[in-house]
């Protein structure tokens, strides 16, 4: 069925009290169930495991991804199923609609988790207590759900902006439940939409849900399957406490990832030929393919026009720039102290580089410099955009007259709560992180601001800048406070999670507009997401990042964090945080020298600086061009930044993802109706969802196995285990035969 909707003629001439009529009558469904028991319930557990997800997928790629579809999807055949099965009734449209509303705030939860939290503790080196990280999180993410509502009535019911991410939300549903009765007043009884009687319960809409629904539990399962055969935990559990095949995780078998690893093993043997730059090896370099399904996918989500940018990137600094910094002295080993000579000089061969390694002392600035001036530049590239944020935002209307007043979210909890929650935030950050009360208010206004910049931006286009936004507080209240990296980290972290919460709440609540649900339901389902997300996500943190943190052995925090993940948003934040405090410290020199390099304020390489101002230059002309071309210039300057930040294992599969779907799309698009264009073109972005989500999924619950399973890791512990357990039981034994012979108990006298 169509949704009604407005023209843009309407949405021009309508005053905003038209259009709320407008709405009630043609689109609004009543008391139709909404935010239920089984819906909430639905959404917590469904926002917990992808939160999980986007945790795992944040800390590889540095970035989250939207959930609502698939938790749309999801949610849609677990209920399906049940109701044929007899057990419940299916889910309403609007009960769906309620359980997205969840599963996606919930998704979003991890943000912090990855950049701004996790900074900090680089940083400071410590893990912040459990409960601290929760409440922060919960606390910072409320303030932004109090910060949307004043805008939902201006982005979402006068000026109807498109929200693109959430309108899809809402076609599927549209598309999943045909046979939904009518919204508006006029197709209600008692306050309850009349049931439809013209159309079928499984017409080609449903089926086509049904049918992508399949595709992504398949994809899920090859994902899922991969990883278990790839992954230590795993293989661990089965072979050695299922099957008993192994007996330590030295002789378990497992998929090696590093699908060029049998080459550099045959090299060594064979005395082959190994590429190499400059001298140094492309495997030192960091350059390897590996199996990473969940790049693939997302490559596949991503496209081509992106993807090519990542490789250009990954190609220009890993196989060009870093070998000629290495050659010219700016970029040392890892193992630099332990192979120096008395005259600074080294033997190549033995040098340790790696990818981390060649990102953290060199690469990772001028990589950060491209993203982070494309993103203001293409932000500022749009002034109407911050100009129609403000436009409007206190008009004031006829409150006697508003005829929403009983569904909407009423505005004396935003002026109430607002003010409170700031309140407990800056009293927060002062007692936890020690940033300054007065800088803490005073970040308020600028957090707001740029939460109303970004709000905009995703109504537009479903893109939430909060890495630049976040960006602008970290480096104004840096400078205010230049020793203390707490205050620039933490604002920043609050500039992203108001910003991202606020944003997320109004692109839920465009479906539940599209389909006639109570905003004031959906408004207590991203509160209920918010638990969820921060719940399901906290203590998995500490377990995918922190379980094997040693620091008694002198790990830092950041390499224990790093080993498995590549952290790309925390690193950055960490980096911007360094130079900061760098510059404040007024110690020394503005250069200063660490073994032979020359570097501003001991931190940052002058070599580093100068390939900063370059990035920044070539992502203005970038940008530029894209706008003089309407977007129809191929490169994308944040994508060769990320390329150059990113690993490039995970680079190469994005844009092996990307290419093997395109191909398939293209091959198959004209064959419409065909099951190949069913799956690869309608169905795409479920597959490529569903193989995430199934390799995600199993790589967390590889962390949870290896975390809380304790099996041997090698054969000489599982000697001393065998040993210690045959001295163990002679001495039960000699204790056995040291005692007394039992006395045998007198049997019952027979009964007369």
């Amino acid at each position: 069925m169509a949704l009604p909707h407005l023209t843009d003629e309407q949405v021009r001439d309508m005053s905003r009290e038209e259009k709320d009529r407008w709405w009630l009558k043609n689109v609004f469904r009543g008391d139709m169930p909404q935010l239920t028991l089984r819906s909430a319930v639905t959404g917590f557990l469904l926002g917990g495991v992808l939160s999980a997800t986007n945790l795992y997928v944040g800390a590889k790629t540095g970035w989250t991804l939207g959930v609502g579809v698939t938790s749309v999807i999801l949610s849609f055949v677990i209920f399906r199923a049940m109701a044929r099965s007899g057990f419940v009734k299916d889910l309403t449209i609007l009960e769906n609609n309620a359980v997205q509303s969840i599963a996606t705030a919930a998704g979003y939860m991890t943000g912090p988790l990855i950049s701004g939290l996790m900074a900090y503790m680089f940083i400071e080196n410590r893990a912040l207590p459990w409960f601290q990280i929760m409440v922060w999180n919960i606390l910072a993410s409320i303030l932004g759900v109090l910060v949307a509502f004043p805008m939902k009535r201006r982005f979402i019911n006068d000026e109807q902006q498109p929200f693109p991410e959430g309108r899809a939300a809402g076609v599927v549903m549209d598309s999943l439940y045909p046979s939904a009765p009518r919204g508006g007043t006029d197709h209600m009884v008692n306050n309850l939409p009349v049931e439809r009687s013209d159309v079928a319960g499984d017409d080609e809409g449903a089926r086509a849900g049904i049918f992508k629904a399949k595709a992504l539990a398949a994809a899920a399962a090859i994902g899922a399957i991969v990883q278990m055969l790839l992954t230590v935990g795993w293989m661990s559990l089965l072979q050695i406490k299922v099957l008993g095949t192994s007996k330590s995780q030295e002789t378990i078998w497992h998929l090696t990832e590093r699908l060029d690893k049998w080459y550099y093993d045959y090299a060594v043997k064979a005395q082959a030929w190994v590429p190499r730059v400059q001298g140094v090896t492309v495997e030192q370099l960091g350059v390897t393919v590996g199996i990473e399904l969940a790049m693939f996918g997302a490559g596949g989500l991503m496209g081509l026009r992106l993807t090519n940018s990542l490789m250009i990137g990954m190609a220009l600094n890993y196989l060009l720039i870093a070998p000629l910094m290495i050659a010219s002295g700016e970029i040392l080993p890892k193992n630099y102290a332990a192979i120096v000579q008395a005259d600074g000089s080294f033997d190549l061969s033995k040098a340790i580089f790696g990818q981390r390694h060649i990102m953290n002392s060199w690469s990772l600035w001028w990589g950060v410099s491209m993203m982070v001036t494309a993103s203001l530049a293409g932000l500022l590239a749009k002034p109407k955009v911050i100009v129609s944020a403000f436009t409007g935002l206190f008009r004031r209307g006829n409150n006697h007259n508003d005829c929403l007043r009983q569904i909407e979210f009423p505005m004396w909890i935003t002026l109430v709560g607002v003010p409170v929650m700031v309140g407990v935030t800056v009293l927060m950050n002062w007692l936890w992180f020690g940033v300054n009360p007065w800088l803490g208010f005073l970040s308020i206004p600028l957090i707001v601001l740029l939460t109303l910049i970004a709000a905009n931006a995703t109504a537009l286009t479903s893109i939430t800048p909060t890495g630049a936004l976040s960006k602008i507080t970290q480096f104004t209240f840096g400078a205010m406070n230049p020793t203390h990296a707490g205050t620039n980290l933490i604002t920043a972290g609050m500039t992203t999670e108001v910003a991202s919460n606020a944003s997320n709440l109004l692109m839920d609540i465009k479906p539940g507009y599209m389909l006639g649900a109570k905003p004031r339901q959906q408004a207590w389902g991203h509160v209920i997401g918010i638990f969820a997300g921060a719940i399901a996500s906290t203590p998995l943190f500490f377990i995918l990042f922190l379980s094997d943190w040693t620091p008694e052995t002198g790990q830092t925090l950041r390499d224990a964090a790093t080993q498995k993940y590549d952290m790309i948003g925390a690193v950055q934040w960490a980096a911007i945080a360094e130079v900061i405090r760098g510059m404040g410290s007024g110690s020394g020199e503005t250069i200063q020298v660490v073994d032979g390099i020359r570097k501003y304020w001991g931190v940052l390489p002058v070599s580093a600086a100068i390939a900063m101002a370059f990035g920044a230059l070539a992502a203005i002309v970038f940008e530029a061009l894209k706008v003089f071309t309407r977007g129809k210039f191929p490169l994308s300057a944040v994508g060769i930044g990320l390329g150059v930040v990113l690993g490039p294992e995970s680079t190469i599969m994005m844009w092996m993802g990307a290419l093997v779907f395109s191909f398939l799309e293209m091959i198959n698009r004209s064959r419409v109706g065909s099951f190949g264009h069913r799956l690869w073109v309608d169905g795409r972005e479920a597959v490529c969802a569903g193989v995430i989500a199934g390799w995600a999924l199993f790589g967390v619950g590889d962390g949870v196995i290896l975390a809380f399973v304790e099996v041997p890791k090698t054969e000489a512990q599982v000697a001393q285990i065998e040993k210690q357990a045959i001295e163990d039981a002679k001495a039960a034994e000699a204790t056995v035969i040291g005692q007394p012979a039992p006395v045998p108990a007198l049997a019952p006298a027979p009964k007369p």
